[in-house]
């Protein structure tokens, strides 16, 4: 008898699966761009048609939407896709999206900006031009009060559990990609360009963020490749090459009251090539916030011909002078650095300028190898200040830790 009850629940477990098996999958609905009133032509305004269709599919109520982007060229002025949304949605970008090139166009800061949205998907083989060579000489805030907004390419504003893969990026009028409030993002594939020259035009800046994932991608662009923010936790970067560039950098931070700690990075697998900086942190001298940076980890990193592979700057004064009789309230402690090898421009390759108010803590060098490479011979050198830490491994240029 209990055989026959363990055999007949068998089969309702075996008949169960099959049904579920056999379920038909449910698509998604499909929303061509093209079949909704989108022009490819390069030069009538979509944004009207993109931002109705979004409407559509962002109010389905059962089953999720697809919106897809055929090849052409579909010029965009500015744009904004808002949730929250009844499902998930999927954009599907295998076209060109052309920003106005005149920079006063766009009415927003940002070309293409999304918010309020959970469970969104961007992908495809297409292209964002955001045309910003007429942008990049009117760049010069810090000297001109009247200088116009320049837009960022693609922003995400509290937007969670979502992704972009494989688009490409070319030629920001400010930043590429710009994420604030966002979390469980995952970043894929994606290619960034702009030329060494173009002023502000970081790859990807993120701020309050946690549980960002950047992989498999490269940038190379007139600022930072990556900018890491007041707020940002939880960041994993890997196998990301970056060149021309300023490298990944932490900051600058301190400069504004309530700013929030950041913490738990890891940054491993990157190639650096031909930047100004590698791995930078960087804290204005005069703070008005006391803040922590803790618990990074920079692993197998290769620099080739790295102007500042190595640095950390508490003295941060982009535009001087600065109040110098005040130091950074900045507080950095447990990092460490792992396996970073390669050449150097300048003869300091390890430079660790930390705060006298409040010194590094907890630093550690394993298997350090930057050999100079610049012009001025002589080997590769270290500086060292007001910071704590430790050794191991090989060690180039010779440490000057305590």
């Amino acid at each position: 008898m209990v055989c026959m009850a363990y055999a007949f629940k068998i089969l309702c477990l075996f008949l169960l699966f099959i049904a579920v098996a056999s379920r038909p999958t449910v698509k998604p609905k499909v929303f061509n761009v093209r079949r909704h009133g989108s022009k490819p032509d390069g030069k009538t305004d979509n944004a009207n048609a993109f931002t109705s269709i979004w409407s559509r599919a962002c109010g389905r109520r059962s089953g999720s939407s697809k919106i897809y982007v055929p090849k052409g060229t579909f010029y965009l002025g500015g744009v904004e896709f808002v949730g929250p949304c009844k499902n998930p949605i999927e954009i599907v970008i295998d076209g060109t999206l052309l920003a106005p090139a005149n920079p006063r166009d766009i009415k927003q800061d940002t070309w293409i900006n999304f918010r309020y949205i959970n469970d969104l998907s961007i992908s495809g083989s297409g292209l964002l031009d955001g045309q910003g060579q007429q942008s990049w000489p009117l760049n010069d805030c810090h000297k001109n009060p009247n200088c116009p907004k320049l837009a960022m390419t693609m922003g995400f504003a509290f937007v969670n559990n979502s992704n972009i893969k494989d688009i490409t990026s070319l030629n920001s009028k400010m930043g590429h990609f710009n994420f604030f409030s966002v979390h469980h993002f995952n970043i894929t594939g994606v290619t960034i360009t702009a030329p060494a020259d173009s002023p502000n035009t970081d790859g990807i800046k993120m701020g309050s963020c946690s549980n960002i994932h950047i992989s498999k991608t490269n940038i190379g662009t007139g600022d930072d490749c990556i900018a890491i923010l007041s707020g940002t936790t939880n960041l994993d970067i890997s196998n990301v090459k970056c060149g021309p560039g300023h490298g990944i950098s932490v900051g600058s931070l301190g400069k504004n009251k309530d700013e929030k700690n950041v913490k738990d990075l890891t940054v491993r697998d990157i190639v650096f090539n031909g930047t100004s900086d590698g791995i930078r942190i960087k804290t204005w001298e005069s703070s008005a916030s006391k803040i922590l940076v803790s618990n990074f980890v920079y692993e197998n990193i290769q620099m080739i011909d790295v102007g500042n592979p190595i640095n950390i700057d508490q003295k941060y004064c982009p535009h001087p002078p600065c109040e110098h009789e005040k130091k950074s309230h900045v507080q950095i402690q447990d990092l460490k650095l792992k396996n970073i090898y390669g050449t150097s421009k300048n003869k300091v390759a390890v430079n660790l300028q930390c705060s006298k108010s409040f010194p590094c803590k907890n630093v550690e060098l394993i298997d350090i190898n930057l050999k100079h490479n610049g012009i001025k011979g002589g080997p590769s050198t270290a500086v060292c200040e007001n910071v704590d830490g430790s050794v191991s491994g090989k060690m180039v240029p010779q440490h000057c830790l305590n």
